[in-house]
C-alpha cells in the first residue's frame, strides 16, 4: 500500500514541533537560571564579565534557533500543498486518494479497491453513513492489484441507495489459509475544485470531498493527455479543393 503525500511532510514537521518544544523548554530554564546567578551572585565577586557575555550569547543562539524552527514549519506546509492557493494546483488532475466515502448520484456509487496479493475470498460491504452494512457481496476481482466497483444502490439489508447520501465501501480479503490480506478502499477521478474545512483543502474528486492528505497519487488529467491536434489531411484536402477551383489552366480546359 502507498503512503499519502502528505506523511513525509508531516513527520518532519512533527519532528521540528517537538525539537521547538525542547528549546523553549531549556530556553525557560536558562533565563531562570541566568536571573537567580545574577540575583545571588558575590558583590564582592561578580560574574566575569566575559562569562556573562558567553551566556548572553548561548541565550541569543537559542532563541535564533526557535526563530529558524517556525520557518522551517512554514516552508514544509507551503511545500505540503496547505492553503487553499497551494491544493487549487491540482484542479484538472487526476486522483487517486485512500478514501471510502462517496456520494449515491444518478443511482449509482462507484469506488475502487486494491488487494495487496491474490486473494482466496474477498468480500466488499457498502455502509451508510451511519455505519450499517446495507450491501454485501463477492468482489468482482480477487487478483492483485487495483479494482473498480460500482453499486447500483439494491440493498442486500437495509434501504435501497439513495440519491445524495454518503455511502462508504469496506474490503475484507483472505488468503487460502484464512489470513487477511492488506487491502483498502480508493476514490479516483478528476479533481474539478478545491474547499478549506478547519483549515485543511479538501478536494473534489467525482462525487467524494476528501482531505488533500488522503491523496496517493496524481496523474495529468486523461482529457488533456489524449487531446488530438486538429486533422492535418483535412485541411490539406481543403486546401487543394480551394487552389483548384481558381486554378486559371480550367478556364482553357
Amino acid at each position: 500500500m502507498v503512503d499519502s503525500v502528505a506523511n513525509t511532510t508531516a513527520n518532519a514537521t512533527n519532528r521540528i514541533g517537538a525539537g521547538s518544544t525542547m528549546l523553549a523548554s531549556n530556553f525557560e530554564t536558562f533565563l531562570t537560571l541566568l536571573t537567580s546567578q545574577l540575583k545571588n551572585q558575590d558583590p564582592l565577586s561578580p560574574v566575569d564579565s566575559n562569562q556573562f557575555t558567553a551566556q548572553l550569547t548561548q541565550m541569543a543562539g537559542v532563541e535564533q534557533q526557535l526563530l529558524t524552527n517556525d520557518l522551517l514549519k512554514g516552508l514544509l506546509a507551503a511545500q505540503g500543498g496547505g492553503g487553499l492557493a497551494g491544493a487549487a494546483t491540482y484542479i484538472g488532475k487526476e486522483a487517486t486518494a485512500a478514501w471510502s466515502a462517496t456520494k449515491f448520484t444518478d443511482g449509482e456509487a462507484t469506488w475502487s479497491y486494491e488487494l495487496a496479493s491474490n486473494a482466496a475470498s474477498a468480500t466488499l460491504q457498502v455502509l451508510d453513513g451511519s455505519g450499517n452494512v446495507v450491501w454485501s457481496g463477492d468482489a468482482p476481482d480477487r487478483g492483485t492489484g487495483v479494482h473498480d466497483f460500482t453499486w447500483d444502490g439494491e440493498a442486500t439489508s437495509g434501504t435501497d441507495g439513495q440519491d445524495g447520501q454518503v455511502y462508504s465501501l469496506r474490503v475484507v480479503a483472505k488468503d487460502a489459509a484464512g489470513g487477511a490480506i492488506d487491502s483498502q478502499v480508493l476514490t479516483r477521478g478528476r479533481i474539478t475544485g478545491v474547499e478549506m474545512y478547519d483549515g485543511e483543502p479538501y478536494l473534489t474528486v467525482g462525487n467524494s470531498i476528501l482531505p488533500l492528505s488522503t491523496v496517493i497519487a496524481l496523474e495529468e488529467s486523461r482529457a488533456a493527455a489524449t487531446t488530438t491536434p486538429a486533422n492535418d489531411d483535412s485541411e490539406e484536402s481543403l486546401l487543394a479543393s480551394i487552389a483548384s477551383t481558381f486554378n486559371p489552366l480550367k478556364l482553357f480546359s
